[in-house]
């Protein structure tokens, strides 16, 4: 799966779920969440039951967001939407490991039911939405085999955070984010990386914006996130444009790789007059991985 850009569209809107479909996301994300009000919930799960059985040859990935446990919802939702053509689930105010845990046993047993291959639906967490969340980060590194084998990608959002603490913004007059929120994002990034899944930044919320969207995202991706949510499809094009490695990004890694390769026995090699050592070998793995060459090992 690509995890460049994941667009959320609102699940009880047949407009606009035609408009992201085929706007070039590597995700669209079904929202039975923030976006429908409780009135509409059912409607909502009932859409994506037709978009799922309606889907044909798609070059996306088919996500859902869920309401959070908790709300009483979430079962329902599952029970709708767990169905052939389904990819993933998207987890909302995950208050750590435990929650991905209960989800995790509930898709089992609703995957057996629809005749889905086990396993095949993987989970995304928003994994900072509640103060909770922020003390259970270790979990995530100390899995036991087989614990969460669908966790597949983590991500992590300010706003209902900051509504849970009582905070009067969560951005600087700059547009930076304050310091709790940046403690957050730098916690989500390292936890995923514990855990051995994809980093993913949070939405960009002014979509008309593109140039700060443009920064942000590089931004995000030095610091190591591999992909980011995204609010509108006109988002999706920068967005994939950021987090896909340039011919010279690809050149560079493919020298370092190459470099090692013909030195096996070497720590620390010499390239053009700079030293590499095996942090480098991982990023440059890293970067063909992310276009589809080699792996990450």
């Amino acid at each position: 799966m690509k995890w460049r850009s994941l667009l959320f569209v609102p699940a009880d809107s047949d407009r606009k779920f035609a408009r992201a479909d085929g706007c070039g996301a590597d995700a669209l994300v079904l929202d039975l969440e923030d976006s429908v009000v409780p009135g509409r919930k059912a409607m909502a799960r009932e859409a994506v039951k037709s978009f799922l059985s309606g889907a044909t040859a798609r070059d996306w990935t088919f996500l859902v967001r869920i309401n959070a446990l908790g709300t009483g919802l979430t079962l329902a939702d599952l029970a709708a939407v767990v169905r052939p053509g389904l990819d993933g689930i998207l987890i909302p105010k995950v208050n750590g490991i435990q929650d991905i845990e209960q989800i995790s046993h509930y898709v089992d047993v609703l995957e057996v039911a629809a005749g889905i291959p086990a396993g095949h639906v993987k989970l995304l967490a928003v994994a900072t939405e509640t103060p909770a969340a922020m003390l259970g980060f270790s979990g995530y590194a100390a899995q036991r085999p087989g614990q969460v084998s669908r966790l597949a990608a983590m991500t992590w959002g300010a706003e209902d955070l900051s509504a849970a603490v009582g905070a009067l913004t969560n951005k600087e007059p700059n547009g930076d984010w304050t310091f709790p929120y940046q403690v957050a994002r730098a916690q989500c990034l390292f936890a995923a990386n514990a855990a051995g899944v994809v980093a993913l930044d949070t939405l960009y919320s002014d979509f008309r914006d593109q140039a700060g969207l443009a920064e942000s995202c590089r931004i995000a991706r030095r610091d190591g996130f591999v992909g980011r949510l995204a609010i509108h499809p006109d988002q999706v094009a920068t967005i994939n444009a950021c987090f896909t490695p340039s011919e010279t990004d690809l050149a560079h890694a493919r020298r370092v790789v190459a470099a090692f390769a013909s030195q096996p026995d070497a720590g620390v090699i010499g390239i053009e007059g700079r030293m590499y050592d095996i942090p480098h070998l991982i990023a440059a793995k890293r970067t063909l991985a992310s276009a589809g060459e080699g792996t990450t090992k």
